[in-house]
């Protein structure tokens, strides 16, 4: 996990989730690149408009686009003040998910910021960039400034999604002195024919050096988020790592809705994997 991508709300000004990014970004020994979106003018305008008031929001759209590019400076300064060595500054226009998708081929890991008043900060949102960058995403409250490793908590149901998350952890599992396994009770398997081999997740993690303490949830479907992040709330948690699952645009989600209630009422960071 070298290259981590941090979605930038404003090109004036960084903080929170991007704080945590170059925070996160120095800890790991690993790059930062910044990236501001503008959305394209022509996508905002409707079809009827007068080619004054098409001009005036392009030239808008470009002078919003210059200042971003001449960020690039203060950008790289104030990130290596938090202590990331290599980073790096990107500026875009077009839609997020897709500008994001393009950047993830060559990035480990997106951070993002949960912050209801900036754009892509809802947890709607959110919860569709997680499907459509395919990268694992680490979603951050706005108040969380650094990147706090030592306690973090594993989501586990036996899911290729959750099985995905635990895996992309691993950099930050290293990391930890305590790990604990939230485990839900294994899946229905879907009916194959052949066989497929045993996963063993401690052993597994065990061959990372990672040790882990299994809590057993005893719970349903309906309240899965809520025990999800009562227990990690009780081994004080600074991480939830867990799978993301969803079949359609509004997303149904693994644990009968668990990452949906985790993204809206979380108050640590999101580690997700779709």
């Amino acid at each position: 996990m070298r290259d981590i991508l941090a979605l930038a709300a404003d090109y004036r000004s960084w903080d929170g989730g991007m704080a945590y990014a170059a925070d996160l970004a120095a800890r790991l020994d690993g790059t930062l690149t910044g990236v501001f979106v503008q959305p394209s003018p022509l996508l905002m305008m409707p079809g009827y408009s007068s080619p004054d008031l098409l001009e005036a929001v392009i030239e808008n759209a470009r002078d919003v686009e210059r200042k971003a590019h001449d960020a690039q400076g203060a950008f790289v300064a104030w990130a290596k003040t938090i202590g990331a060595r290599r980073v790096a500054w990107q500026v875009a226009e077009g839609h997020v998910p897709e500008v994001l998708a393009r950047l993830g081929n060559w990035h480990d890991l997106l951070v993002l910021e949960r912050n209801a008043q900036a754009p892509w900060g809802s947890p709607p949102d959110l919860g569709m960039l997680a499907l459509r960058t395919h990268l694992p995403c680490l979603v951050v409250p706005r108040d969380w400034r650094v990147a706090r490793l030592d306690r973090i908590a594993l989501g586990w149901n036996g899911s290729a999604e959750s099985l995905r998350a635990i895996h992309a952890s691993i950099p930050l599992l290293q990391h930890a002195s305590k790990v604990a396994l939230l485990d839900g009770g294994q899946r229905d398997p879907d009916l194959e024919i052949g066989w497929i081999p045993h996963f063993d997740v401690e052993a597994y993690l065990r061959l990372h050096c990672v040790e882990i303490e299994r809590i057993r949830l005893d719970t349903d479907d309906e309240r899965a988020g809520e025990t999800l992040l009562d227990a990690a709330a009780d081994i004080g948690a600074e991480l939830l790592v867990m799978g993301a699952y969803g079949r359609t645009r509004i997303s149904e989600w693994a644990f009968g809705g668990a990452t949906r209630k985790v993204l809206a009422d979380a108050t640590i960071p999101l580690f997700l994997r779709h």
